[in-house]
Formats: structure tokens, sequence, C-alpha cells
């Protein structure tokens, strides 16, 4: 009985000794975590990633310097030649709003769909994506003005991400 016991706590040890710890990666806490949620970037063409990257890795340290009360509040733009986001930060970092416009960006299927099913012989020539994000607000708002031409006439039509005429 005795030998049991040893031999029970001789394995018991031994599989504490053979144990692998596996190491965790960073993990980044964010005030602008609900930005983040809100405008899904993983669905986002690249020159969108782009700008909202940045706008994401801005370090505000270096301008909350520049303002005296914990109450204020602060502009950002970050612009290509693509698009551009202006930003609104407080001074703990954190994005209170953001209007963001974009030119050419690849459409949505529901958008796409509704242009061919509504203007069958027009073509997309241009467009527009603008976003607007409230950290109040449960969801952003977006619009898409797009140009389309047929042989002789180009209109400018407003869809909602859905593929909704507005």
């Amino acid at each position: 009985m005795k030998t049991l016991l040893k031999l029970l706590i001789y394995f018991a040890f031994l599989g504490n000794l053979n144990s692998q710890t596996v190491a965790l990666p960073e993990t980044l806490i964010s005030v602008n975590t609900n930005y983040f949620k809100s405008t899904n970037i993983e669905n986002a063409c690249n020159n969108v990633k782009q700008l909202e990257q940045a706008l994401l890795n801005f370090k505000h340290s270096n301008i909350e310097k520049l303002y005296e009360t914990k109450n204020d509040i602060y502009r950002v733009s970050f612009e290509t030649s693509e698009g551009k986001i202006i930003a609104w930060f407080n001074k703990q970092g954190k994005i209170i709003r953001t209007y963001e416009k974009y030119n050419n960006v690849r459409l949505p299927e529901p958008i796409i769909q509704a242009v061919i099913n509504n203007y069958p012989n027009y073509n997309i020539i241009e467009d527009i994506y603008v976003l607007r994000y409230h950290s109040e607000a449960a969801k952003v708002k977006e619009e898409y003005k797009i140009k389309i031409k047929n042989q002789e006439e180009i209109i400018t039509v407003k869809m909602n991400a859905e593929g909704n005429f507005i």
C-alpha cells in the first residue's frame, strides 16, 4: 500500500515537471474599441483600412498637453488622395465622433445589385462613401453617393449600405 501511494505521488510530481508553458500574445486595451467594432475594418477596402488604422494608432498624448481642462475636445484630420477622416478626441484619447469620406471604394453587393436592377443601362463611373461615427450612437451612419451614366445622361444617386435609395 505504501508503495502504491509513493508511486502515485511520484507520477503527480512527474506530471507537473512535463507541463508546458504557453506564452499568450500581448493584449492591448483601447478606449476606442467601440469605434473599431462599429466601423467593421476587416471588411473595408484598403484605402479605408489604411486611414482607419492610422486613426486607431494615433497617439493623443502629443496633443493633450495643449488642452487645459478635462472636458476639452480636439480635432485631428487624416488625409490621403483616396479619402479623409476628421476625428474629434477627448483629453483621454477616446474618439468622440468622426466624419469619414472615401473616393471610389469597393461597393457592397446590395448596392451594386440595386443599381443594376433600377438602372439597367447605366454604368457606375464614380462613388463616394461617407461614414459618420458618434460614440453615443448605437451604430455608424453610412451613405454612398454614386454617379452613374448611360450614353446621354449622368445621374447621382444616394444609397445606404443595405442598397436602399435615400
